[in-house]
């Protein structure tokens, strides 16, 4: 951990996470926290878990990377015929969950998937290395391959077809966005007695409460 980290994670221990110190904007406090996280250095600040349900009511979770964030909500691309693009097309309700372990800092947030549009899908997948252009090709992600090499096989047939040519977007590959309807913010305190902010949306706007640690 960084000096920086060192500092600022002590000051968290210290004087907690008081209301008045929050912004009334949940996404605006959350990009603060985010922001945070990188400049300090914290290992992954882009890493969350994202959690759907099955068909038959089951969760299922896997760790991604965030790829934007706004008023609008939380966006992360993948392949829409994947396990969890399968989880999200019949039930959009979801959960991720930020934890930067060094600040003593969590973030949990729920609400329901929408996917992006398009033109937001075509300008991430052009702003990727070409080689995990092609791998989105060439990987149907969550189905059953035989061995390493048929992957690797795919790779080199998508390589030859696109040589010399922009690679194209595929249509099953793009990204959701999570609309938030509840975030929490999770300060570490001593003794266990940690800080937590919630925001619930409501008509009029956002609610924040504090809960019990």
């Amino acid at each position: 951990m960084s000096l920086r980290a060192r500092i600022y994670s002590l000051k968290g221990l210290l004087f907690g996470l008081h209301e008045s110190a929050v912004d009334p904007n949940p996404l605006a406090q959350f990009k603060s926290w985010y922001a945070h996280a990188r400049r300090t250095g914290a290992p992954l600040p882009d890493s969350f878990t994202l959690a759907t349900v099955t068909p038959d009511g089951r969760p299922d979770a896997r760790m991604l990377l965030l790829k934007g964030v706004d008023e609008r909500g939380f966006v992360f691309y993948t392949n829409y015929d994947s396990r969890k693009g399968g989880e999200i097309a019949k039930n959009p309700a979801a959960a991720m969950v930020f934890h930067w372990n060094q600040l003593f800092r969590q973030v949990r947030i729920e609400g329901r998937l929408e996917k992006v549009t398009t033109q937001e899908s075509e300008a991430y997948f052009h702003s990727r290395l070409r080689g995990s252009q092609v791998g989105a090709w060439a990987s149907l992600q969550s189905s059953t391959i035989q061995n390493r090499e048929e992957l690797e096989q795919k790779v080199a047939d998508y390589e030859a077809k696109f040589k010399g040519q922009a690679v194209p977007l595929p249509p099953f590959w793009g990204g959701f966005r999570l609309i938030p309807d509840r975030i929490e913010f999770w300060q570490g305190r001593p003794s266990r007695l940690h800080d937590r902010l919630c925001f619930i949306r409501e008509a009029g706007g956002w609610k924040m409460s504090r809960l019990s640690p």
